[in-house]
């Protein structure tokens, strides 16, 4: 194997990785932002966490996009009245904390 196939195989790991990563800050920003979305509908322990596990799913399903839809519509049906842009914020400030938390590996 050459130098050039060595470097060229150590930028695709990385690259592997970093997308791992950023997979995994992503579901867990929507993991912590289901959770506060449960908080505001009313739940707690059990029903906050299977709501959270919700939130994580329809990302897979329908992007992030698809989370927005969901927590705006679960929260409207509930007559919660908080806007897209506040969702927005809130998954802006929830990201730093995921990464944290994926990176010390909880």
């Amino acid at each position: 194997m050459t130098t050039f196939d060595r470097r060229e195989e150590g930028f695709e790991n990385k690259f592997a990785h970093d997308e791992e990563m950023k997979f995994k800050a992503e579901a867990r920003r929507n993991k912590l932002l289901g959770l506060w979305v449960a908080e505001k509908l009313g739940s707690s322990g059990e029903a906050a966490s299977d709501y959270a596990k919700t939130v994580v799913a329809t990302d897979v399903d329908g992007g992030e996009a698809g989370v927005i839809r969901k927590v705006i519509a679960d929260l409207a049906a509930k007559d919660v009245a908080i806007t897209e842009a506040q969702i927005r914020v809130r998954m802006d400030e929830l990201m730093p904390q995921a990464i944290a938390q994926v990176n010390a590996g909880t």
